[in-house]
């Protein structure tokens, strides 16, 4: 395997260059024991202090190259994301799930920035970081969580953690001082792009509840929240409780008209069955009734029956000759 050069460093100290000549002085190869990518997902991800990588064999530089064509099992690539991840949602997981599968053989590290640096070069956040870093260690992809990642990358963190590549978005970043966080590990060969997810943002989500202030505050004030736990004066809170009532009214006269509906409907689908009926028995009775009454009818034939047969009893019977 390709082993970095005692000169190949950056000016930022990020080593950048691979030489294929072997050390001058041969060793032993050591085993790595390097901690192993999640294989269940029974239990959270671990934080990195619990688990740090106390690998004493050497960590030679990989390229992308390399990293793509598989690593030894117990050489997993380590890929590093980072960021804030309030109100984790499916952008974050897509993004990590892009991290993870980068290579064959990944073992994916997220940095969860503090509050204290996010709040001084972002702003605040709706999740403290305690809930950010829980968050993360919930997330399948996660193989390991650094608390309190730092804003800008530095030599001395990404030998620490034995990091091989950073994934982001290739968007330049541009926050504390610089027009791109990330220049410096671009420059090292170490960045692999992730892509953003469109339509799904922190900023969206909190644009929304915003935009919808008055419905979630109404909502809250129905699930038992009190006025002062949602920062709501005294008026609004009146006017919101009002708005609830009227609304739970409206809820109650939709609900009568549908029944009404309902109720219409059944009496409409019985008439017609009732007149079908009616017809059906009304054909049958006019039929009976000109069978018994009609020209041709039965009664006819027996009125004329019975006629004859009185002519016949009244008239004298001829005596014989």
């Amino acid at each position: 395997m390709p082993v970095l050069t005692t000169d190949a460093e950056s000016e930022t100290g990020i080593p950048k260059s691979l030489s294929n000549e072997p050390p001058s002085e041969t060793m032993e190869e050591i085993e790595h024991t390097c901690p192993q990518p999640r294989l269940t997902l029974t239990a959270p991800a671990p934080f990195a202090d619990e688990v740090s990588c106390q690998c004493q064999a050497p960590h030679e530089k990989l390229t992308i190259a390399q990293a793509r064509l598989g690593t030894p099992v117990d050489r997993p690539v380590r890929v590093y994301a980072d960021g804030i991840f309030d109100l984790f949602h499916s952008g974050h997981a897509r993004a990590l799930m892009q991290a993870k599968t980068l290579f064959p053989n990944s073992y994916l590290l997220v940095g969860v920035c503090s509050d204290d640096l996010t709040h001084k070069f972002k702003g605040f956040t709706v999740m403290n970081e305690a809930e950010r870093y829980e968050a993360l260690r919930h997330c399948r992809y996660v193989d390991e969580v650094i608390r309190d990642a730092p804003w800008t990358l530095t030599p001395e963190f990404l030998e620490k953690h034995k990091i091989d590549f950073v994934a982001h978005d290739d968007i330049p970043y541009s926050s504390a001082g610089s027009d791109d966080v990330y220049k410096h590990i671009k420059e090292a060969g170490m960045f692999v792009p992730t892509q953003r997810t469109e339509g799904i943002s922190t900023s969206d989500i909190i644009t929304r509840i915003v935009r919808d202030y008055d419905v979630y505050a109404r909502r809250n004030l129905q699930r038992g929240y009190t006025a002062k736990e949602l920062n709501v004066s005294f008026i609004n809170e009146k006017k919101y409780r009002f708005q609830n009532q009227v609304d739970k009214m409206k809820e109650k006269v939709k609900n009568v008209e549908e029944r009404s509906k309902e109720f219409v409907n059944r009496v409409e689908e019985k008439s017609h069955d009732l007149i079908q009926k009616w017809e059906e028995k009304s054909r049958e009775f006019i039929g009976n009734f000109l069978e018994l009454f009609g020209p041709d009818g039965a009664w006819k034939q027996m009125f004329q029956e019975r006629s004859s047969r009185m002519l016949q009893a009244l008239s004298p019977k001829q005596s014989p000759k």
